[in-house]
């Protein structure tokens, strides 16, 4: 008898025990299974009130998956997940459905990586929800929030989600065509072995949902390129306040350097030295007339009264950049600087001056000068770069980065030169500060330490912080990009949004429909 106590009290504390530690990961195998068609498992990751389950149709190769759970999503997850484990470059592609109509409009099925079956695990997925949102979604360290990228098309056919190194980004399709890049080329570290699969999740815990994988197609190994890879430029915009991010344009060519114009409808950017406008909701590019200036740089920008647009062209005396003021519905271009290079990079507030950056004698600093032309006045002398000039809201001051103290940072000086103040102090290089339409918030963008200059195609930061607040800068995101994301303003005219271009280096692979 008293070994009998013994054993169901050890057995006892055992379960328990293996309770508890499922609840402290997240995660519990609910009636593990065995291999289902190419994936060596399935269970509910995170905490459901009803079990998921798999089923896989050998006839038409097709995976039914049932889940519920209360979201992937903020720092902890739950659905359903069919996986199996793996390492290197992969790419894993699937059309998807739902089964049944109504339920909630952002019930997800996803193709996911994911560094372990932990609820608040690292990971990356491409969504595909309910109403037909479909985004590229991640969470870049465990315990981290999730952020997302929204592709520019809603409801596609087919998905594929992809790995290149640390890189991840996602390739979509609608009926009838080839899949194509659609945004992503994030920088997801998964170390090791990890999990690759398909998943349900019902973004309601009371629910259970079902969605079918079709045409599941898993590509492993690393992928030799037959030639260089391919750039994809991809206009985005931000929300300040939830951090989430909507691809506008993508393409596979170079464009930079967005303006929001003043009615909040269009985006603004370079092209092949061009100035290109296009809607805010999407649609094709059109190329604004600049009349000669045909080699626009991506130093441009609105007039405060929304008249004129400043450009920066080297189609003259010897391609060095001049600065030109053009209609904004186009027109001839009207000189303004006589001396080059020169760079624009802000207007006053009252539209009657110019901020720009000079090269004068082998020394780049910050000028002024009338809208109308005339003498320039030179504002900085430090020994040093000094770049990216732009005024605060209020006219009072001018903020720039410099590179006086030893690493490039942002710095403010009053309209008139005078008072020059170090603003940011840390352990990267800091560029271009943008101050948002209401004085609220500077956004600029953050290369590492080592990073000399402002080179293209770097892992770097969009930092923002509260001008008249504590000063606490935050990251608004991570991407690949750097020369070209956010050299001139781009806020929107309600300060609630930036634009800004990221970029992808993506090697020539199978985009076909199977």
């Amino acid at each position: 008898m008293h070994k009998k106590n013994k054993s169901a009290a050890w057995f006892a504390t055992c379960v328990i025990g293996l309770l508890l530690c499922c609840a402290a990961s997240g995660f519990c195998a609910q009636n593990p299974a065995g291999p289902i068609g190419i994936f060596e498992s399935h269970a509910d990751v995170g905490t459901v009130l009803h079990a998921g389950s798999a089923e896989y149709d050998q006839s038409k190769q097709s995976y039914n998956v049932s889940g519920s759970g209360e979201n992937i999503w903020y720092r902890t997850d739950a659905f359903q997940f069919v996986w199996k484990k793996i390492s290197g470059d992969v790419s894993l592609t699937a059309d998807i459905s739902f089964l049944g109509s109504g339920g909630n409009e952002h019930r997800k099925a996803v193709l996911m990586f994911r560094q372990s079956l932990d609820a608040d695990s690292a990971y990356a997925d491409v969504a595909l929800h309910g109403n037909g949102l479909t985004s590229l979604q991640f969470r870049d360290e465990r315990g981290a929030d999730t952020g997302e990228i929204q592709a520019n098309i809603s409801a596609p056919r087919r998905l594929r989600i992809t790995k290149r190194g640390d890189y991840v980004y996602m390739s979509l399709a609608r009926d009838g065509e080839d899949l194509h890049v659609a945004g992503g080329w994030l920088r997801i570290p998964l170390q090791g072995s990890f999990y690759l699969g398909i998943g349900v999740c019902s973004h309601d815990k009371d629910v259970v949902e079902k969605a079918v994988f079709s045409n599941v197609d898993l590509v492993t190994g690393s992928y030799a390129a037959s030639k260089p890879p391919t750039l994809y430029s991809s206009l985005e915009t931000v929300i300040i306040e939830s951090r989430g991010r909507r691809v506008i344009y993508i393409a596979p060519e170079h464009f930079e350097a967005p303006n929001w114009t003043h009615d909040g409808a269009s985006l603004l950017f370079n092209r092949d030295g061009r100035i290109m406008r296009m809607a805010v909701t999407g649609g094709k590019p059109e190329i604004i007339d600049t009349g000669f200036a045909v080699r626009c740089n991506n130093d441009h920008g609105i007039s405060p009264d929304g008249t004129l647009l400043a450009i920066s062209d080297q189609s003259q005396e010897e391609h060095r950049s001049i600065i030109y003021t053009v209609p904004m519905a186009g027109g001839a271009p009207r000189r303004i600087t006589q001396l080059s290079p020169s760079y624009w990079h802000g207007w006053s507030p009252d539209g009657k001056t110019l901020a720009f950056v000079g090269e004068r004698n082998g020394d780049f600093d910050i000028y002024r000068i009338s809208v109308g032309g005339g003498q320039e006045t030179r504002m900085t002398t430090a020994k040093g770069l000094d770049d990216g000039p732009e005024y605060s809201p209020d006219g009072k001051y001018i903020y720039f980065n410099s590179e006086r103290s030893g690493t490039m940072q942002i710095w403010r000086m009053r309209a008139d030169g005078s008072d020059q103040q170090q603003i940011t102090s840390d352990n990267f290089n800091n560029w271009f500060p943008h101050i948002s339409p209401d004085g609220q918030w500077m956004v600029f963008l953050s290369y590492d330490k080592d990073v000399k200059g402002h080179p293209e195609n770097k892992d770097v930061r969009l930092r923002i912080l509260s001008v008249g607040g504590d000063k606490k800068i935050q990251v608004l995101a991570n991407l690949f990009g750097g020369q070209g994301t956010i050299n001139v303003p781009s806020w929107s005219p309600d300060s609630k949004q930036l634009a800004f271009v990221s970029y992808q280096l993506i090697a020539e692979e199978n985009n076909g429909t199977k």
